[in-house]
């Protein structure tokens, strides 16, 4: 799971309504008749950025995201075959909600589900989200019977496992050698490593993120 990236400016606002109405009942009680006007606003601002500052960018997570996805996905069914399928799902962003793909897991006869938040740091706005998300999500699915559900886990935080480090370093060295050191000075190149995430591009500025 993870937050989804916007690719198209239409899906501004219910990506804003998304995102207010969890984030914001995080710390301050706000009426929900106000997010549906306030996503809106806030999506002629972004229209604003987006399509005249950043020339309609579309962020390369989801693509990433998906190749993240498949490479999983491929991995654990060449151990367990087509008992294991991996889904994506993204806090804001339809058709990949929460309760949209975890219906789709249940049709699909799925009875054993492993929660793996796409940031590896722990926190009540990122995995936090996820996991309130998937509960809510589960609620809504129950039947009156017994729950089709058989079995949850959970991936808690790794950021500070060796294996995990490794891995990261290792990527970040071999980006340096075959895209900025072929095409930069070392005193041209700065880098900033944020396990968040950051824009592709800003400001005229290639990040590393």
């Amino acid at each position: 799971m993870g937050y989804g990236e916007v690719e198209s400016y239409e899906d501004f606002a219910n990506y804003n309504e998304q995102a207010l109405n969890l984030l914001t009942a995080k710390f301050a009680p706000v009426p929900t008749w106000i997010y549906p006007p306030l996503a809106k606003l806030l999506a002629i601002f972004d229209l604003h950025e987006w399509s005249h500052q950043h020339g309609n960018f579309v962020s390369p997570h989801n693509a990433i995201f998906e190749q993240q996805r498949t490479g999983i996905e491929t991995c654990l069914q060449n151990r367990w075959g087509d008992r294991v399928k991996v889904f994506k799902a993204f806090n804001f962003c339809a058709p990949h909600l929460p309760e949209q793909v975890l219906a789709t897991v249940k049709a699909e006869g799925f009875t054993k589900l492993l929660i793996y938040p796409l940031l590896v740091v722990d926190s009540i706005f990122t995995s936090g989200i996820a996991v309130e998300q998937v509960n809510d999500a589960l609620t809504k699915l129950a039947g009156t019977g017994e729950h089709w559900l058989k079995g949850t886990r959970y991936i808690p935080s790794f950021y500070n496992e060796e294996r995990y480090i490794n891995l990261l370093a290792n990527l970040v060295e071999e980006k340096i050698e075959k895209e900025l050191a072929v095409a930069h000075l070392p005193s041209q190149t700065g880098i900033i490593l944020l396990n968040h995430g950051c824009p592709h591009k800003a400001k005229g500025f290639t990040l590393i993120g």
